[in-house]
């Protein structure tokens, strides 16, 4: 195990209703003939995250009911329909005050990122100070990793959608962009027409 591996957990945002999918609960679409979302768990373990957190929100009952999400810390957020904001903020709050010193950030709906851009990332992790994010032909992208330093920056500006755009766009220069395009593709999975990417 690398020591990365040991200090970056995984956080998963996995909470969306999946408004334009008919409200079907994103972490529940089902890839490879399981729930989406432990395909993304899946993803960050194979990268080298140990332990891994995923927020759940619509549908949670039935996520833990259906997915075997295995040692993963569940951690819910009653305010999901809020947005990804919300999440995030849970996310980094069960972190919070434990030895984890980045949280290494993906999104349940990104099933065309693997563990080879995941491990990307991952690999530019310093310290509590760093600030990492894939990036898709220059463009940011996801996942991105967050050291312990940003979170309370982070949470205290993630609202609604953005989650932690403005957080980044403000901090720009201290950003490491990896470049991912040779291994991965960004596409979210929001609409009807996204599914085509699920197997």
């Amino acid at each position: 195990m690398t020591e990365n591996a040991q200090q970056v957990a995984g956080l998963l945002l996995a909470a969306g209703g999946g408004r334009r999918l008919g409200g079907r609960p994103k972490a529940l679409l089902e890839h490879r003939g399981r729930p989406l979302v432990e395909h993304a768990v899946g993803v960050l373990r194979a990268a080298g995250c140990t332990r891994v957190h995923v927020v759940l929100g619509a549908g949670a009952a039935a996520v833990r009911e259906r997915a075997e999400l295995g040692d993963c810390v569940l951690v819910e957020n009653p305010d999901w329909a809020d947005g990804m904001g919300s999440s995030l903020r849970a996310g980094l709050d069960s972190l919070t005050g434990t030895d984890v010193r980045a949280a290494l950030v993906s999104l349940v709906d990104q099933p065309g990122i693997g563990a080879e851009a995941v491990g990307r990332v991952l690999a530019a992790y310093e310290s509590q100070q760093s600030l990492v994010s894939a990036a898709y032909d220059g463009v940011r992208g996801h996942p991105v990793l967050f050291g312990a330093a940003h979170w309370a920056g982070i949470a205290a500006t993630a609202t609604g959608d953005r989650g932690a755009r403005a957080y980044l766009k403000a901090h720009e220069e201290a950003i490491t962009l990896v470049e991912c395009a040779d291994v991965a593709r960004p596409y979210d999975i929001d609409t009807a027409a996204d599914l085509k990417h699920l197997e």
